[in-house]
């Protein structure tokens, strides 16, 4: 039998038409991944193309790893030559290669949102600008957006004259471009832009690319931006011999810069392009399919697509709605803990999906009070900690002394005395000399005025400059060992956080597994292509498959993930869609939330829960929200409980006993007059709230003051003992972060946590 037949018929003609452009627009769950990997067997082993002439380019390394596994087992031989790579990946071998053409040093950094974040800090208190008034946070997006559409400095200065407000955010990005070029270091934007200007810039080096990959195939098309294109067009230019895979009803990222017309429009691009459609669904029962196609057929900026599947009708969509977000909350965990007991279900098979991350407070409480295991995607990222972050800020000061954040960073880990007037000398004696302030401090006895603080400095610089005489005898794993050695870095933590300092060092050495593994995997391992490598961790990419508990994320993470069972919470006007967006005069605005209900929607693979609240907590006030537009979309025939009214705005289902009958505690209350409606509520919110925090016997009365603050060592009924890591006072309760010895990182509220101090 062929590899190919077990393909069906669009997926085989999908494969086997391999000239010019082509456009495969892949539904969700129809085996788009198993498509393009067989394409590239057919290439090579068919059609006679050598490997090292295709390219594969897909959006997360949890992809790109997956694609690369299956390709490796279908050609086997010479797999190994086709670059299957993220699109930040990919570019970075090449700026690795050729960046110092457009002015930088092929040893360049990568910043992190942190790292962002700091210059950017920097900027404001130099120019004095007050972030009251221009949020941080807005300056970076602003930036981000703009290298999106591939604006550089100039033209953005250009666009803002004779305008203040334009005019700030144009200084600011150019002075923040001026920082990174001076710090030899790159942005996650810049990754793709500065690729796409060494091309323009340089043509005979996107001669050599473009002859290089011949075959070029993009995965998850609907999600790029700009740069993104322009790049791909600019290497599929000679032989356009260019495959996209994408699905432009999952379409979200437009937050992110993704721009769906670049999928809606390609055959403008190439007029002449193949078109071919993967509509059979090998994820989802047929009811599933039938709602979301339902959802989905609202949106009138899209590509025609109905999917279909040949498992059969499965179980109704089940159709839940409560008084109270709190009750919404309880259902759900004690559905998965009924899932689990009596059908034998793993707690991996099920995952709640929401649409903010405020949402996952309450389904964290009650999945904490129920016992359930769970893990909220998206948490504190493991390169984020401050003793990770310590040891890379040592690393790129070796591998790249002009990366002044990291260097700043460092310079007093562990004390060294090192103080903000020195740090000035220092600094003025570099931009005098227009040097970095790294060489600033190899020449600190020439500085006027440095006084004692030179002999300070110089211990500090023997250090670094030893590391890289033996940066290439010695393995990463093996250069960080030497600086924990070197610097006492585990004395200085137990001084810096006695309680957390055994957690910190056990992260520094999970740093140092990293590096074997790397070290184990890579043909050439680099200290330089270590730090890239770290620095594109995606969370979703962190995410461990044989880990057995709840995941809890927002619909946005959830995308290209599946699941047995999935419960969408929160499905109401307000919330899902958001008000702004109901408000909005933009229709793509409610085009792009109905993409995100279809993504959530075709997560599920055998059920599929929706839930919604009367009444929710929202910044603090109650608010009463109609059950989402998205849900009365759906075909009444197709859902297993009462079935919205089309036209019905007050939020409340016809029948108001009906939706307890399905719970085995059935609550029944008495139906009550329109008039009456608030006050009645008005007058259940604390029997309620109580209801929802006294189950089995815990009271829910917030604490006035704790016994326990940061660093406080504490024990839970469940999880044993912790450490307290953040105590933050919210209007109703403690915020409490506790990283418990065996359980890991929680996050739980005073009232029902219960910790005590040990």
């Amino acid at each position: 039998m062929s590899l190919y037949d077990t393909l069906n018929r669009e997926q085989k003609q999908a494969v086997m038409t391999t000239e010019g452009p082509l456009l495969i627009l892949a539904g969700a769950g129809s085996g788009k991944t198993r498509a393009l990997t067989h394409r590239i067997a057919y290439l090579i082993g068919e059609m006679g193309v050598h490997p090292w002439n295709i390219l594969a380019i897909t959006f997360t390394n949890k992809a790109a790893g997956e694609m690369r596994e299956r390709v490796d087992s279908l050609v086997g031989f010479g797999a190994d030559q086709v670059w299957v790579s993220t699109f930040h990946s990919a570019c970075m071998r090449i700026l690795r290669r050729y960046i110092d053409r457009i002015g930088f040093g092929n040893d360049f950094t990568v910043y992190d949102t942190d790292d962002q974040k700091t210059v950017i800090k920097g900027i404001c208190k130099s120019r004095n600008i007050d972030t009251k008034v221009y949020r941080e946070r807005s300056f970076l997006n602003a930036i981000s957006s703009a290298k999106d559409k591939l604006i550089g400095v100039r033209e953005y200065e250009l666009d803002a004259a004779g305008d203040y407000g334009k005019a700030v955010y144009a200084g600011v990005y150019r002075e923040y471009q001026e920082i990174l070029q001076k710090s030899n270091a790159l942005d996650f934007d810049d990754i793709i832009v500065k690729t796409v200007e060494l091309f323009k810039s340089c043509p005979e080096v996107l001669a050599s690319y473009q002859e290089r990959f011949r075959y070029i195939m993009v995965d998850e098309y609907q999600d790029t931006n700009l740069a993104q294109f322009e790049l791909i067009r600019l290497l599929a230019d000679k032989y356009r011999n260019l495959c996209v895979v994408g699905d432009d009803d999952q379409s979200i990222y437009r937050f992110r810069g993704a721009n769906i017309r670049n999928i809606l429009d390609f055959e403008q691009y190439f007029p002449e392009t193949a078109v071919i459609k993967l509509e059979q669904n090998y994820r989802s029962t047929q009811s599933i399919l039938d709602a979301a196609n339902a959802v989905i057929g609202n949106n009138t900026g899209r590509k025609e697509k109905v999917l279909w599947t040949d498992r059969g009708a499965g179980n109704k969509i089940r159709l839940r709605q409560f008084d109270t977000a709190y009750e919404e909350a309880e259902f759900i965990a004690d559905d998965i803990g009924e899932r689990v007991k009596r059908e034998g279900e793993k707690y991996s098979d099920s995952a709640v999906l929401y649409r903010t991350n405020a949402q996952a407070r309450l389904l964290e409480e009650r999945m904490i009070l129920e016992g359930i295991p769970y893990n909220v995607v998206g948490g504190t990222n493991f390169y984020s900690r401050m003793e990770v972050k310590d040891i890379l800020a040592y690393l790129k000061t070796v591998d790249n002394g002009r990366d002044e954040v990291a260097l700043r960073r460092i310079i007093n880990v562990p004390r060294r005395g090192i103080g903000a007037a020195t740090m000035e000398k220092l600094e003025d004696y570099a931009q005098m000399l227009d040097i970095s302030l790294y060489d600033a401090m190899t020449r600190a006895d020439d500085i006027m005025g440095l006084g004692k603080a030179g002999a300070k400095i110089r211990p500090f610089v023997q250090l670094i400059e030893s590391l890289r005489q033996r940066k290439g005898e010695r393995t990463v794993a093996e250069l960080i060992r030497e600086i924990v050695d070197r610097i006492g870095y585990s004395g200085y933590l137990q001084d810096y956080d006695d309680n957390d300092s055994e957690d910190r060092i056990e992260n520094v050495d999970e740093l140092i597994s990293k590096a074997v593994v790397y070290q184990e995997t890579h043909e050439e391992p680099t200290l330089t292509e270590f730090l890239a490598e770290v620095a594109l961790v995606a969370d979703i990419d962190s995410v461990d498959e044989n880990d057995d508990r709840v995941l809890l994320m927002t619909l946005h993470s959830a995308k290209g993930l599946e699941f047995p069972n999935v419960y969408l919470a929160g499905m109401e006007d307000g919330l899902f869609p958001g008000y702004l967006t109901i408000t909005s005069d933009d229709r793509e605005d409610m085009e792009e939330e109905r993409r995100l209900a279809y993504v959530g929607m075709t997560r599920a693979m055998k059920n599929l829960t929706l839930t919604c609240a009367k009444m929710r907590m929202i910044r603090g006030e109650t608010q009463y929200n109609a059950v989402s537009r998205f849900v009365r979309e759906i075909p009444a025939q197709l859902l297993d409980g009462n079935a919205p009214e089309r036209r019905r705005q007050d939020g409340f289902l016809p029948n108001r006993e009906a939706v307890f009958d399905f719970r085995p505690k059935a609550i029944v209350r008495p139906r009550v007059t329109p008039k009456a409606e608030k006050p009645y509520i008005a007058q259940e919110i604390g029997s309620l709230n109580r209801m929802a925090g006294i189950s089995k016997g815990m009271q829910t009365q917030a604490p006035q003051t704790l016994e326990y603050a940061a660093g406080d060592r504490v024990t839970h009924v469940k999880y044993g003992e912790g450490t307290v890591l953040l105590v933050e006072r919210e209007p109703r309760d403690y915020k409490v972060t506790v990283n418990f010895d065996r359980a890991g990182q929680k996050i739980m509220y005073a009232a029902f946590a219960k910790l005590k101090r040990v």
